[in-house]
């Protein structure tokens, strides 16, 4: 961790953040010196270190640093909104199209004219305007203990309402933002009525009340708490990395799926998410801004997503990290992922109707 590069905003500035939870504490100085260049200036909720490599490798590159904040994405959001024309952001960094679609709301992005982002980019990983880029993928897939589910008996999401599955199911909370992006997803394959069937059919479902993260979902699976886990792949790919005797032991119990695979009805392919970004519409150094996002989508920075997070690159051609090429090609949804993003407000409202917790 390299001090001075994750900061406060100025010390008044930076207590208030800090009681309200907003910002992440790192060892760093109150001047930080936001406006001085060349800098790009990152807020992000993505909270893994081994992006500083990609910050680095900017650096090195362009000779920019980029100074980062970090907290939950609807906290930056308001954060921004709350700084106004001043706000130092120059880019909001966040790890769901739902998040991004909230920012899109408030007028918060300005629109980015970029070939090298529109050509390394597949257009249904991006804003059809401009305002915002997906730079990595995760697929919402079906984790199962391998002693208790024959993979034959899995097929689709929506097959998860099946009463066959009653008692067996593991999901983390629909307060989550990759749930209710997954229920969006499912609005747009279905409406609105019968993906709220399909929300109070997967609840009765439950092995138990949504408690804890993915990982959690797994771990519950593998102790025989529940057979079929809903998780994103990259945490699966972390139990198997794992140097912990007990969490490889767990990966070993289990196998991955992927739903809506096949030609039929619901052979859409498995839902995808994006970590994204995009230019704060008063982005004091907008034009580094737009570099920082060219970086990201390069070959170079697509691997080091690839590799530290164990995510999916945006960009066709670019090696998987091997863990996750292990679990196979697959079919996605090519859904945009604006549109799963607007039909948020919705989805909260079935999954509240529905009863999921």
């Amino acid at each position: 961790m390299k001090l001075g590069r994750r900061a406060f905003l100025g010390a008044g500035a930076a207590a208030t953040a800090v009681a309200a939870g907003y910002l992440r504490q790192r060892p760093a100085s109150a001047q930080f010196g936001f406006r001085r260049g060349p800098v790009v200036n990152l807020y992000s909720s993505r909270h893994y270190d081994t992006d500083d490599q990609l910050y680095d490798g900017f650096r090195e590159a362009t000779g920019i640093r980029v100074n980062v904040v970090e907290a939950e994405a609807d906290q930056l959001i308001e954060r921004i909104k709350s700084e106004g024309a001043n706000s130092p952001a120059d880019i909001l960094m966040t790890v769901d199209a739902g998040r991004l679609w909230r920012a899109e709301q408030e007028d918060m992005f300005q629109p980015v004219t970029s070939s090298v982002l529109s050509e390394a980019i597949p257009e249904n990983l991006r804003h059809p305007d401009g305002l915002w880029f997906g730079l990595t993928k995760r697929a919402r897939v079906l984790i199962y203990n391998k002693d208790t589910v024959d993979p034959a008996e899995l097929s689709t999401y929506e097959d998860l309402a099946d009463p066959k599955w009653r008692g067996r199911i593991l999901v983390r909370s629909s307060t989550n933002i990759y749930n209710q992006s997954l229920v969006g997803s499912m609005i747009a394959a279905h409406g609105a009525e019968e993906t709220e069937t399909w929300a109070r059919g997967l609840v009765a479902n439950l092995a138990r009340d949504p408690e804890g993260g993915d990982s959690d979902q797994i771990k519950a699976a593998a102790a025989g708490l529940g057979d079929v886990a809903i998780s994103n792949t990259y945490y699966f790919a972390r139990l198997v990395k794992s140097d912990k005797p007990e969490e490889q032991a767990i990966a070993e119990k289990m196998g991955v799926f992927f739903p809506n695979q096949g030609d039929g009805p619901n052979g859409r392919g498995t839902h995808v998410n994006i970590s994204g970004a995009g230019v704060v519409k008063t982005a004091p150094n907008a034009e580094a801004a737009v570099k920082f996002l060219e970086y990201l989508a390069s070959p170079e920075a697509q691997r080091i997503f690839a590799e530290s997070n164990n995510e999916y690159p945006v960009v066709p051609g670019v090696a998987l990290d091997s863990v996750v090429a292990s679990f196979g090609e697959f079919k996605e949804d090519p859904l945009n992922a604006s549109v799963f993003g607007s039909n948020n407000p919705e989805a909260l409202r079935i999954t509240d109707r529905a009863g999921w917790k």
